[in-house]
């Protein structure tokens, strides 16, 4: 009887569970049925709204000019993202901002023609920003003497009398000079600075900021210097000048392992080394 009841336990179980399966499948039938039914109403709504959206631009010549504007707004911004240079890039703003305008004003739509009315002064404004210091940096290229223009404003003079130390090897370089009048020899190079050059400036960039040679005073001298917390300043201000003074660096070190080469060279073959320069 036991089993007879066991069995017959086990069945209405077994029973249950496909009656359980079926309804599960039967909802997932039904929840899917439904989606899928959302989903084509939705887009049939989609299409019905792009149709009457259509209809009514081609009925409205200020609609279709809206459309028109907007779309070559959007064009002129997916440009933009692969521009690499700042004025293309504010005139591609400026074409996108006066699109967006015409949008704003025809469709319309009024904080989009507020916003880029906004934009346009402040693109217009940094676009001639870019063009003055275009400019100036291409002055900077073409002109030789305006390093020594920019620094005069900002520097001290000081004068030496003969013989007098400017600084000595190893030290701190914290200041770069211009030579006013007078003749000051690089000691442990042997060559010397006339009126009119710059000089000092490797040690102010060096890692170490160290001076790799002395500088002494051959008669009076008189001397302009700028600390270097002026001299970054000044960089940071004026890219023309900051291009300058890089190659003015640029053109020491060049010099530099030049005179090093010819050296070698002339110790390798015992013949005297070549024109030197100064070390500073």
């Amino acid at each position: 009887m036991a089993k007879a009841m066991a069995r017959i336990g086990v069945g209405n179980g077994t029973a249950a569970l496909h009656r359980s399966r079926a309804t599960l499948g039967t909802t997932r039938k039904t929840l899917a049925s439904e989606t899928w039914s959302q989903t084509d109403v939705l887009i049939a709504n989609l299409t019905d709204g792009i149709a009457r959206y259509a209809h009514a631009a081609v009925s409205s010549p200020s609609e279709m000019f809206a459309i028109a504007s907007v779309i070559v707004a959007g064009s002129l911004v997916l440009v933009s993202s692969f521009v690499k240079t700042m004025i293309p890039l504010r005139w591609l703003a400026i074409g996108s901002n006066f699109g967006f305008i015409a949008y704003g004003a025809f469709h319309p739509s009024m904080p989009m023609l507020l916003l880029h009315s906004m934009l346009v002064p402040i693109n217009l404004y940094r676009l001639a920003e870019m063009v003055r210091l275009t400019r100036h940096v291409r002055a900077a290229e073409a002109a030789d003497d305006l390093l020594g223009i920019w620094l005069r404003p900002y520097m001290r003079s000081a004068t030496l009398p003969d013989g007098a130390f400017l600084f000595r090897k190893g030290d701190i370089g914290d200041r770069i000079y211009l030579l006013v009048k007078g003749l000051i020899e690089m000691v442990e190079i042997g060559t010397s600075v006339k009126a009119g050059d710059i000089f000092g400036e490797i040690a102010v960039f060096a890692p170490d900021r160290r001076r790799g040679a002395t500088a002494r005073c051959v008669g009076e001298c008189t001397v302009l210097s700028i600390d270097d917390n002026t001299l970054k300043q000044l960089c940071y201000q004026n890219p023309g000048f900051g291009l300058k003074l890089i190659g003015l660096v640029a053109g020491r070190l060049s010099a530099d392992v030049q005179r090093l080469t010819d050296q070698l060279y002339g110790q390798s073959t015992g013949q005297p080394g070549g024109a030197k320069r100064a070390d500073t």
